[in-house]
């Protein structure tokens, strides 16, 4: 699965090689589903419309590039079995690691911020109002998680994201052409500046920082080791090809029929696409299928950000930060999930502006990952053991990727932010 030598592992006492596969599956499938937000879905979208099937090519080149990023943290995870919080303070002090976690907490903040506003935006579809909208998903997820072990939360995760599936349904509605799929993605406008753009925001809408702190994590709470990297790193792979097949599905919905009939169409609000797409879909199979997608990516990227944030300030300061554990016997692991997820549910059903804030987000992922990815790159390189720590020519490989990740990134943020507001 990795272009290194570490390709085989035991399987447990008493399992099969797929009973063992089936019992390590989980933390990559998450975050992979979480991957796939209100965010990505928007930045999809925007893509099939304007560029038809140009960008199609690149949702699949990205597909191996986010494996790499993400099974770097399944060998810090299973071998180290530490958190990426807790990794940094031990291989680099404490002032970076109070650094690294407070510009998460920031990042996770925000993109809660974007999967509400994606939610409220769905009940809106149905004449729900926001401050509903919120009280519901924010008190469901605070149950799910403040009532639950790591594995049924992870269970309710899987079951609530696997909803983006409809996502690989819908294009078949809208009836693409082949022939017309293959011609757009044989003729990239690499010299076009729009275009250009639209490619690091779907380079931005893959690689998320939380993403690396939530897998280590998740893989440390599960109780998994280095005897599970191969099936980990399985489930990392067939995590990256779903979110990217769900990425696909809605460039191509959009290509085969905003991007026919009206490409100029402004796609920067649920409302937008949905109202786009529905003439073409059917009211019904347009608003029903694209509200089940849309809240299925929403409500697992808010459960996986808000845990991030409780995880990684849990790592850093030593406190109990396990879904093991018992509100009482984890209170500020509990008090930090729930106050990140009321602070945004109240600020989204408040209805205020959030076009700034989301330029501010942009341009904290923007700082944030570069930061991420080098300590990453740094840790991999450091804190393994040498049978899995990077080496040879894909060391030089995945160096390369960061930096060329890393100047994307910085480039489609600061590029955002310095943009002009859209009427």
């Amino acid at each position: 699965m990795a272009f290194d030598p570490i390709t085989s592992s035991k399987s447990r006492p008493g399992f099969s090689k797929w009973q063992h596969f089936l019992a390590v599956l989980g933390p990559g499938m998450v975050v992979m589903l979480a991957d796939t937000d209100a965010g990505s879905i928007i930045t999809a979208a925007q893509s099939g419309a304007q560029w038809g099937y140009r960008l199609l090519g690149a949702q699949f080149i990205l597909i191996p590039i986010l494996y790499i990023v993400q099974e770097l943290t399944v060998r810090l995870g299973l071998v180290t079995k530490k958190g990426h919080g807790e990794l940094i303070k031990e291989t680099f002090g404490m002032p970076w690691a109070i650094l690294s976690v407070a510009t998460l907490i920031v990042a996770c903040i925000g993109a809660l911020l974007t999967e509400f506003s994606g939610l409220s935006g769905v009940g809106s579809l149905f004449g729900v109002p926001s401050w509903l909208t919120m009280l519901f998903c924010a008190s469901g997820l605070i149950l799910i998680v403040v009532t639950g072990s790591y594995r049924s939360v992870e269970r309710v995760a899987i079951f609530i994201g696997l909803f983006e599936l409809v996502f690989l349904i819908v294009p078949w509605l809208a009836h693409p052409q082949p022939q017309e799929i293959w011609t757009g993605m044989l003729h990239p406008a690499l010299n076009d500046h729009n275009y250009l753009y639209l490619l690091i925001a779907n380079v931005g809408a893959v690689i998320m920082p939380w993403m690396i702190f939530y897998q280590q994590s998740a893989l440390v709470d599960k109780n998994l080791d280095a005897s599970d990297i191969v099936p980990a790193r399985w489930d990392t792979a067939i995590g990256s090809v779903v979110t990217q097949l769900v990425m696909i599905g809605v460039l191509i919905v959009t290509a085969a029929t905003i991007g026919k009939s009206n490409p100029n169409a402004p796609l920067n609000t649920v409302h937008q696409i949905a109202d786009a797409i529905t003439p073409y879909l059917g009211n019904f199979n347009g608003r029903i299928v694209f509200a089940m997608g849309l809240s299925g990516a929403a409500l697992v990227s808010a459960i996986v950000v808000s845990l991030t944030a409780a995880w990684g300030v849990g790592e850093v300061f030593g406190f109990n930060h396990s879904l093991e554990h018992h509100p009482q016997e984890a209170p500020w692991f509990y008090t930090i999930f729930i106050a990140s997820v009321v602070f945004a549910a109240v600020i989204v059903a408040s209805d205020v502006n959030l076009v700034q804030i989301s330029v501010a987000v942009q341009v904290m992922n923007a700082l944030l990952l570069p930061l991420v990815l080098g300590f990453l790159y740094a840790l991999s390189c450091r804190a393994l053991p040498a049978p899995y720590r990077l080496h040879g020519s894909y060391k030089i490989l995945v160096l390369l990727m960061i930096i060329s990740l890393t100047c994307l990134a910085l480039y489609g943020s600061i590029s955002a932010a310095l943009a002009p507001p859209t009427p």
